[in-house]
């Protein structure tokens, strides 16, 4: 086993996620202060089970930074089919919360497949596309790409879960770009795309999130015409930012986030707590440190010593990209609510293991793009 010498670090990344736990640490606990569940229940354990899963996720995380991410190649595929399983699994004796059936529970805990899915498929395809060397842009590797994102985008679908499923795409365009997808399969991709969702508005949206995209639609062109309930969540998140100004009421201080009046602020929307209670100047900061989280994941992919390397980084920055850009989007009403979570700040337990995790994997990219020993 080859050492490394911890300066190839990209310490960026380090120093910039450690800002990001901080800040969301910080906006959870100010987030769950007084806030209660839709059952009634306090949420104030949410954040003490958040503090868990971040030091769970920083152990997973020097686990697979330590590990020869050249190594997983040979274990993609039984990974995959497990987790193709799993997803399975999950629409037969998965537990029911919010409408979808997306989580296993294991004791009193809970674990969502449709996350970890996502660092799968980025292995999957990044294997898959080794193999094609400089034929990575053909028509037939272009489909087999697509055909192995398209199981467990269908699977986690139905659960339903559009959000996760936007972000499985996300990751398998960002890399079918990677392998070198061509301009003209690109332009098929989006002349096929109208029809595509013509149909899954009439045939395979559920009925709330058909509300959801039409809510959207009627806040961008007519707010009048919006309706309140739908948008409920939306006009609080703006009214809890445009109540911080410049620089906010400060933690614990705000209005919205501490009258219990932003849904799931502590997951979806805690964006809009940050806005209310560290003002813009908060809010820059944390896109700024999220920024650099990915220019620094682009200038690894550039970086790795093989295709393999370089397609994991791409496909880490495709999912922490279609995160940041959706959850800010939907909190700033720029996008429509899909209940995707913010890397490194919403609580959940699974997200955040597997955020992490992926950054480890992306460190061992880093740390092996030379060879250097002690």
């Amino acid at each position: 086993m080859e050492l490394r010498r911890w300066r190839d670090l990209d310490w960026a990344v380090v120093g910039s996620v450690a800002v990001l736990l901080v800040i969301g640490g910080l906006a959870l606990h100010s987030a769950t202060l007084n806030a209660v569940a839709g059952n009634g229940l306090p949420l104030r354990p949410v954040f003490e089970r958040q503090l868990i899963y971040i030091v769970g996720g920083l152990i997973v995380m020097a686990v697979m930074m330590l590990f020869d991410y050249r190594l997983l190649s040979s274990l993609a595929r039984p990974l995959y089919i497990g987790t193709v399983l799993l997803l399975a699994a999950v629409l037969i004796i998965g537990r029911v919360s919010e409408g979808a059936r997306s989580w296993i529970a294991i004791g009193e805990r809970t674990f969502q497949p449709a996350e970890l899915s996502k660092l799968v498929l980025i292995l999957a395809l990044a294997a898959y596309w080794q193999h094609f060397a400089e034929r990575g842009g053909s028509w037939l590797a272009q489909a087999g790409g697509l055909l192995i994102a398209a199981v467990p985008m269908a699977l986690v679908f139905v659960q339903p879960d559009l959000g996760t499923t936007l972000v499985m795409a996300s990751i398998w365009l960002a890399m079918a770009w990677g392998a070198g997808m061509r301009p003209a399969q690109l332009l098929l991709l989006v002349v096929a795309f109208v029809p595509l969702a013509w149909l899954a508005w009439h045939y395979l949206l559920d009925t709330y999130q058909q509300i959801r995209l039409s809510t959207f639609y009627y806040l961008l062109t007519n707010p009048a015409a919006a309706d309140f309930n739908a948008a409920y969540n939306v006009i609080q998140s703006l009214n809890a930012i445009s109540a911080g100004g410049l620089t906010g009421a400060g933690l614990t201080r705000g209005l919205f986030s501490q009258g219990n009046y932003v849904p799931v602020q502590h997951t979806d929307f805690i964006f809009a707590v940050i806005g209310e209670e560290l003002g813009f100047v908060g809010g820059v900061v944390l896109i700024i440190f999220l920024t650099i989280v990915l220019w620094q994941t682009l200038t690894i992919a550039g970086k790795a010593r093989d295709q393999f390397g370089r397609l994991i980084a791409l496909g880490i920055f495709g999912m922490l990209f279609s995160h940041t850009v959706i959850n800010l989007g939907m909190n700033m009403s720029l996008l429509p609510v899909t209940g995707l979570p913010l890397p490194f700040v919403s609580a959940g337990g699974s997200f955040m293991i597997v955020t992490l995790a992926g950054i480890g994997l992306l460190q061992s990219v880093q740390l092996r793009h030379r060879q250097i020993a002690f």
